[in-house]
């Protein structure tokens, strides 16, 4: 068995270039799985607590940092704290770190137990969104619904992607600038699990497996607008 760390992307196929290039990208995911009775950070299943999502790509589970969606211009990276939690709102989420250019394929979200919040809650709102920031509406990329009340179906939810969800999947945004003498860009794409209602504490209970199945695309060998493809090795 073994274990690699490299750039990538990973291409395989026979032809690589020409009318019948027949190479595919390999299909690579990230997935962080979150119990929300879980607040102890690097523990499995940890789920992170008010203004602190969780990164989604460590084994156990460890705060993560969400940064503003810069386009790869700025340096050092902006901090962002997601919303603290309010008797009107609650926020968790994950945070995954992906390199520029990225093809997501799909958010898959497995709803394993049901979520309970302390207070007397009423919920109108429970739902997954999948952006390139932190955000409480308007997801850049996709959103999970769960209904309005936290006692329903479990399993694997749908997610519904917009006319403009997938178009901006078709390739990730540099939104992460990681160095300033010799600097490198990346895309991050935080799934933010919203809880709006009234009456809300923090969550007791609830868990769910987050999984981010995207392609790492080849910047050297064409993209949706750009042609020829070039001849790089």
């Amino acid at each position: 068995m073994a274990r690699s760390t490299f750039e990538g992307p990973i291409l395989s196929g026979d032809s690589r270039f020409g009318p019948l290039r027949d190479v595919g990208y390999a299909r690579l995911s990230q997935e962080c799985f979150i119990d929300l009775s879980n607040t102890t950070a690097g523990t499995a299943g940890y789920s992170g607590g008010s203004s602190q999502f969780v990164n989604g790509n460590t084994i156990p589970n460890v705060n993560a940092t969400v940064f503003t969606a810069a386009g790869g211009t700025v340096y050092p990276p902006v901090v962002v704290t997601p919303t603290a939690d309010a008797t009107t709102a609650i926020y968790r989420g994950a945070v995954f770190y992906v390199p520029i250019n990225s093809i997501i394929e799909d958010i898959v979200v497995d709803y394993t137990t049901a979520i309970t919040v302390g207070g007397s809650p009423t919920y109108s709102a429970v739902s997954l969104l999948a952006s390139n920031g932190f955000v409480t509406s308007s997801p850049s990329y996709a959103t999970v619904s769960l209904g309005t009340t936290t006692t329903g179906t479990v399993g694997r939810q749908t997610t519904t992607y917009s006319a403009t969800n997938l178009t901006n999947m078709l390739a990730t945004t540099a939104d992460i600038t990681t160095g300033n003498n010799n600097p490198s860009q990346m895309s991050q794409v935080v799934v933010t699990l919203a809880i709006v209602g009234t009456g809300l504490s923090a969550p007791t209970a609830g868990k769910m497996n987050i999984s981010l199945r995207y392609l790492q695309t080849d910047p050297n060998i064409g993209s949706t607008t750009a042609y020829p493809y070039g001849n790089f090795d």
